[in-house]
């Protein structure tokens, strides 16, 4: 992110922003929206793309960092491009957020195997793939979660890591 979209003339500081957009499935709609972050100056963190509940409509989460006043400018100007429905900014109210990640983590011995599953265990990932070198986990929750359970994996060698990006949901309402 370059320092200028990041910054702003009233001193607040930069803080990671998850952005829900829903839009409609047309082509070029991603890029005209990955294209109005880049004209801000802004890196795009992370990024999930798939249908939503309603039939040809897409729900896009974006995770960038800047301060509150530009942020809310660039919410407005996605609310002006064609094909965006809504936007809705995760970030000052209550939601629910979650990330997917997929590691491979290499196995040398039974008890370093024993060692990972009891970690694996502590953090309820699940096991998807088993072989004599190598475990395949799938783990779903929060940033922090995905960075802790990453460091605890690191000691024993991480072969493959991919991570989906946040998604977000606004809660719902009590009453």
């Amino acid at each position: 992110m370059s320092g200028a979209a990041g910054g702003s003339t009233d001193g607040s500081r930069n803080k990671r922003h998850v952005l829900s957009v829903a839009v409609r499935d047309k082509p070029g709609v991603l890029v005209r929206i990955a294209g109005l972050f880049a004209r801000r100056g802004f890196n795009i963190e992370s990024l999930s793309v798939a249908q939503s509940e309603r039939p040809g409509v897409s729900r896009t989460t974006f995770v960038v960092s800047g301060a509150d006043d530009t942020i809310e400018q660039v919410e407005k100007q996605l609310q002006k491009l064609i094909d965006v429905l809504t936007v809705v900014n995760h970030t000052a109210g209550r939601s629910v957020d979650r990330e997917l990640m997929l590691l491979k983590v290499a196995v040398r011995n039974p008890d370093e195997r024993v060692e990972i599953r009891q970690i694996a265990q502590d953090f309820r990932a699940r096991i998807l793939d088993v072989a004599r070198t190598a475990l395949v986990f799938e783990v779903t929750g929060d940033e922090r979660k995905m960075d802790a359970f990453i460091e605890q994996m690191r000691p024993f060698g991480i072969v493959e890591l991919i991570r989906t990006g946040r998604i977000a949901l606004e809660r719902t309402a009590a009453g």
